[in-house]
């Protein structure tokens, strides 16, 4: 379907806007909120796992697309947010990042969002979704935490006695939690998000770090397939081209931001 299709049909009706987990091209959910905000489109509830999931909880709590950019452009200094640890289960502390999450959200809950927000978290013992919602009286920041967690990178996170890391274990691309029966689904790990022919660099060691990233963004790519063909919702699907992108290329969030829109 056509982006102006996808406009014309979003206009008075009630969707739910997921938005995929994916590092850095997850700024390309940017693109896509900023000319909904230019069509005066808003989303009637908000899913989102991972860096989905930090830009969704932005909107739901009512900011507008270009006071979360300069946020999200914080990142582009890993100094902000990278604080080595030499414990435990991973190489980051989240400590760094969890003082950001404060600035930016307080002691809002999950409870106080002016549009409802999801957050999709995996438990790293048994395997389970959890998604936190406006049930939880967990504070956005701590939900957050869980949902960016990813194993070996980020601190796990422990809340009601559960282990949890980062959403895209078990579902990149939450479209299963929608409450809606239109959905915009924006999947920056979607279709074009890898090349579809083999590395060729001179160096081998570049050639298998590529192989590696790409085998990673294969198996999410799959995971949701098999989520779309799961779901009897008409959901209108936007899938940046951030094939060119690594998913730390924090530094390039203008160039990113620019390949999720709408309109041309």
């Amino acid at each position: 379907m056509k982006k102006e299709e996808i406009v014309s049909k979003l206009k008075d009706s009630n969707f739910s806007l997921v938005l995929s987990g994916g590092g850095a091209l997850g700024i390309a959910h940017l693109g896509v909120i900023r000319d909904l905000e230019r069509l005066l489109i808003s989303p009637d509830e908000i899913i989102g796992t991972s860096m989905g999931g930090i830009i969704g909880a932005c909107l739901a709590v009512g900011m507008q697309e270009e006071e979360i950019f300069a946020k999200i452009e914080n990142f582009a200094s890993v100094g902000n947010w990278i604080k080595l640890s030499l414990k435990g289960n991973s190489i980051i502390k989240s400590s760094k990042i969890s003082a950001i999450f404060e600035e930016i959200f307080g002691d809002l809950r999950m409870s106080q969002t002016k549009i409802p927000l999801k957050l999709i978290s995996t438990n790293l013992l048994s395997g389970q979704k959890r998604v936190f919602d406006s049930k939880d009286k967990i504070l956005i920041k701590d939900a957050l935490l869980c949902t960016m967690a990813i194993p070996g990178i980020f601190e796990e996170q422990i809340i009601d006695d559960e282990v949890l890391g980062d959403g895209f274990l078990c579902e990149n691309l939450g479209v299963r939690e929608a409450s809606f029966e239109r959905i915009l689904a924006v999947d920056v790990m979607g279709y074009d998000s890898f090349f579809h022919q083999m590395p060729k660099n001179f160096f081998k060691s570049v050639n298998v770090l590529e192989m590696f990233e790409r085998s990673m963004r294969l198996l999410i790519f799959n995971q949701t397939q098999t989520l779309l063909e799961s779901v009897q919702k008409e959901i209108f699907l936007i899938s940046p081209k951030t094939k060119d992108y690594k998913t730390y290329h924090f530094h390039k969030a203008k160039e990113i931001r620019e390949l999720g829109k709408l309109l041309d």
